[in-house]
């Protein structure tokens, strides 16, 4: 009898160790994305440079060889520094042509005076003719009246003897020089331009198609590009109305809202471009899954390691990008590669490079 259950004894125990256990379920290796809310919509970035307000561009008022330049471009100037000068031989010899006409109407004019006065006593003692006298004063106003004109022939000449100097006619920064010293300019062509450095602003070029749907209320900041910590906000001043024919582009101006010190005028810059829109989340296409005709996402808890599917509302695809407007929070973090081999509460190990 001892015998017998000793050998059913045996068999339950080697049954019993014969049975399999389970095999843990595998952990599978996933990439992930952490959620992050877009409350702004960028459309671009964008380079230009930092220039003046306010320019002018200066030419000499009469034609001539520049002899000399007297300030190069970035020098600082004040109100009435010459900046160049031409050749003053031609104003010089026409000035003293003028003189010598001058000298002789004013000789001329005094014998008239001479004349008319000697006509007039004797026409008053009774010896001379009234025709006499006529011709005397006519000639003494003849003679007056070449004397004015001779004395604005001097002035004139004078006046082109100072324009072959050129001065600059307010504080300003030389930006450009548009002629060399020898070369010959005709009036009004320009010479060198003038930057008033008071008022800055930024200037970029914009694609036509952009500018011309800019939204209202459109943001615009500026950093320096060789220094991103210096930077401002801006508003668009104007834009102009047609666009550059080679490169499609229109230039727009910028009013900084703040002029940072090292914003100099040239300095390289860029701008982006932003408006602020309803909050909205972005992922990867690769993230989403469809289950019997719902979208949804797989949701990491980081704490046990595991995963949940989470229902989404789809706003927009862009490529591989989708637009979310609902189903998952800011701050979460969801799987972006092997959601198709997840189930409810998966255990998952994520890839360090995906944090």
């Amino acid at each position: 009898m001892k015998r017998v259950l000793l050998w059913l004894l045996s068999g339950l125990l080697l049954a019993a160790c014969s049975k399999e256990e389970p095999a843990p379920e595998p952990v599978r290796p996933v990439l992930s994305v952490e959620v992050k809310a877009q409350d702004q919509e960028t459309y671009g970035r964008f380079a230009g440079t930092i220039q003046a307000r306010y320019e002018s561009t200066l030419g000499f008022r009469v034609s001539g060889r520049i002899a000399r330049r007297h300030v190069d471009v970035g020098a600082q100037v004040g109100k009435g520094a010459l900046l160049a000068t031409l050749d003053p031989t031609d104003q010089q010899n026409q000035l003293r042509a003028s003189e010598g006409d001058l000298a002789k109407i004013q000789a001329q004019w005094i014998n008239a005076q001479a004349n008319a006065r000697r006509q007039q006593e004797l026409f008053n003692r009774g010896v001379g003719a009234q025709a006499q006298l006529d011709i005397a004063q006519t000639d003494l106003k003849t003679t007056g009246a070449q004397l004015e004109q001779a004395r604005a022939a001097v002035s004139q000449s004078r006046d082109q003897l100072g324009y072959s100097e050129l001065h600059s006619d307010h504080a300003a920064v030389v930006t450009a020089w548009h002629a060399e010293a020898g070369q010959v300019v005709s009036v009004g062509q320009q010479v060198v331009t003038l930057a008033q450095p008071d008022i800055k602003e930024a200037v970029i070029d914009l694609p036509a198609s952009l500018a011309d749907q800019l939204p209202v209320g459109v943001e615009f900041t500026v950093a320096a590009q060789l220094d991103p910590s210096i930077h401002t906000t801006a508003k668009l001043r104007e834009i102009e109305p047609q666009a550059e024919s080679a490169t499609r582009t229109r230039r727009a101006r910028l009013t900084l809202a703040q002029t940072p010190a090292g914003f100099r005028l040239g300095t390289a810059i860029s701008v982006t471009l932003s408006s602020v829109i309803t909050p909205r989340i972005e992922l990867p296409a690769n993230a989403l899954q469809e289950v019997d005709g719902k979208t949804q996402v797989w949701v990491i808890d980081t704490k046990a390691g595991t995963v949940s599917p989470h229902e989404v509302k789809v706003l927009s695809r862009e490529g591989d990008k989708v637009l979310l407007a609902a189903g998952v929070k800011p701050g979460e973090r969801v799987v972006s590669a092997g959601v198709n081999s997840l189930k409810p509460g998966q255990k998952i190990k994520v890839d360090e490079e995906s944090q």
